[in-house]
């Protein structure tokens, strides 16, 4: 008899254990995966790219915004929503690159410029007032002859695929990247002089040297209109 109960409570267990899984899965069934714990866990997988690119770091910031939508609404709906690891997942790994990619690029920011160099952006380059007399625009002439320190990249249209110590340099990805005629201010027409030529790439290219404010439009590298600010680069990164 005694046997035979032994069975029998194993077998009430057993169904009781199957009962419970069958339950527990139609639970989760029942639950839908939280829309902000993937968005947050796919804007962490895209930030990984602001390691190298420091734009990127907005998708860190958004990854970090969607987690805590996510987990706030996991704990405020815990029998509807699921997605727990997947948020939090996304959102500390948000944190981690937002942290480590911005303490990069400031440590590369205020360590590239190179003694000597001055630096400067395209921005400064575009004009902010036009003459009076001629109605043009009057260009940032202050520059002229200075040692300045300049990113961009280079425009496609170089002379070769191998090393070229000749080119334009451009401010973004849009023209260096689908060519065309960007704007004569957003272009420095560039002749390396005492430094290894460069290759062809979509990577953003740091130089040095001295700058020149011509004014005069003329054909320069890949058969486009530019030349209104030359540089003799001695550095080349």
């Amino acid at each position: 008899m005694a046997m035979s109960t032994d069975i029998d409570e194993r077998v009430d267990v057993d169904d009781y254990r199957e009962e419970y899984e069958a339950d527990d899965r139609a639970y989760e069934a029942y639950r839908s995966l939280s829309k902000a714990a993937v968005g947050s866990l796919v804007a962490m997988l895209m930030g990984l790219s602001a390691l190298v690119f420091p734009a990127m770091l907005a998708c860190a910031v958004l990854g970090v915004v969607l987690g805590i939508v996510a987990w706030r609404s996991l704990r405020r709906y815990p029998d509807e929503l699921t997605g727990r690891p997947m948020a939090i997942l996304g959102l500390f790994g948000s944190l981690v690159i937002l942290v480590s990619g911005s303490a990069l690029h400031t440590y590369v920011y205020m360590t590239e410029v190179p003694p000597g160099y001055t630096r400067i952006s395209f921005a400064q380059l575009q004009p902010t007032a036009t003459d009076a007399k001629t109605g043009e625009a009057v260009l940032p002439t202050e520059l002229d002859g200075q040692r300045i320190f300049v990113k961009g990249y280079v425009h496609p249209g170089v002379a070769s695929t191998g090393e070229v110590k000749k080119f334009i340099l451009v401010p973004d990805m849009g023209t260096c990247c689908f060519g065309g005629q960007p704007k004569l201010t957003d272009m420095i027409e560039v002749t390396i002089r005492n430094a290894p030529g460069v290759r062809y790439s979509q990577f953003k290219r740091r130089l040095g040297g001295t700058f020149r404010v011509t004014g005069r439009v003329k054909a320069v590298a890949g058969g486009l209109q530019g030349g209104l600010y030359e540089l003799d680069a001695d550095y080349v990164k």
